[in-house]
């Protein structure tokens, strides 16, 4: 039994870009000036330390808040005015898990794709669980869960959405070293697929092509 596989088509048109940002947090300023560029089928590494902006760089990114000036474009339009054309190609997975703690993994699957206006069958969404070692362990509650196979699910998550761009902050805590090569595996299989992914993460990340943006 094979997971859902999605390929994203490939056109010089699918851009993400940051256009002159100046972020403000209460009366600090964490960037200005600030742009970026990401094509399909590459992944964009964020690093800094804590506290210079990072969550709130891909918080911009995903269009949850505004910049104090500049713009984000996907495919050469502004993400606030074609938001509904980017949410729909958009998969956001912030510091806290989105798991439902008191509903099964694969009960948050498919209410997740419900949400997300996706078809997930029930042969698929057990078996994007399998792909990540959950197996046994698809019906009890996210609450029974380690961290690390929180991860795992969200890891289901990702491959199940079916969106373009992924945007994802510190990824990788909470994973052991063979979790953390499954989930670069996943990325990297993303990218080879037309997929977008931007990313923050404090350890070393390995994945062919990577670009690093140092704030």
């Amino acid at each position: 039994m094979t997971a859902i596989n999605h390929s994203f088509p490939a056109s010089s048109a699918s851009v993400l870009e940051a256009r002159a940002l100046t972020c403000i947090r209460g009366e600090r300023e964490l960037f200005s000036g600030l742009d970026l560029q990401v094509l399909a089928g590459q992944c964009l590494h964020i690093r800094g330390e804590n506290g210079v902006g990072k969550t709130s760089l891909l918080r911009l990114l995903t269009g949850l808040t505004s910049p104090e000036s500049g713009e984000i474009l996907w495919n050469g339009h502004s993400i606030k005015k074609e938001a509904s054309e980017y949410h729909g190609k958009l998969l956001f997975l912030g510091h806290r898990d989105a798991l439902k703690e008191d509903l099964s993994a694969i009960e948050n699957l498919r209410l997740y794709a419900a949400i997300d206006g996706i078809t997930l069958s029930e042969q698929d969404a057990f078996a994007s669980l399998w792909r990540f070692g959950l197996k046994g362990r698809e019906d009890l509650p996210v609450n029974c869960l380690s961290a690390g196979q929180k991860k795992r699910v969200l890891m289901a998550r990702m491959l199940t959405r079916g969106a373009q761009v992924w945007i994802l902050d510190e990824p990788f805590n909470a994973l052991d070293t063979h979790a953390m090569q499954v989930l670069q595996d996943l990325i990297t299989e993303h990218l080879k697929s037309n997929g977008l992914v931007v990313l923050t993460s404090h350890q070393p990340v390995a994945i062919p092509g990577l670009r690093v943006l140092d704030l």
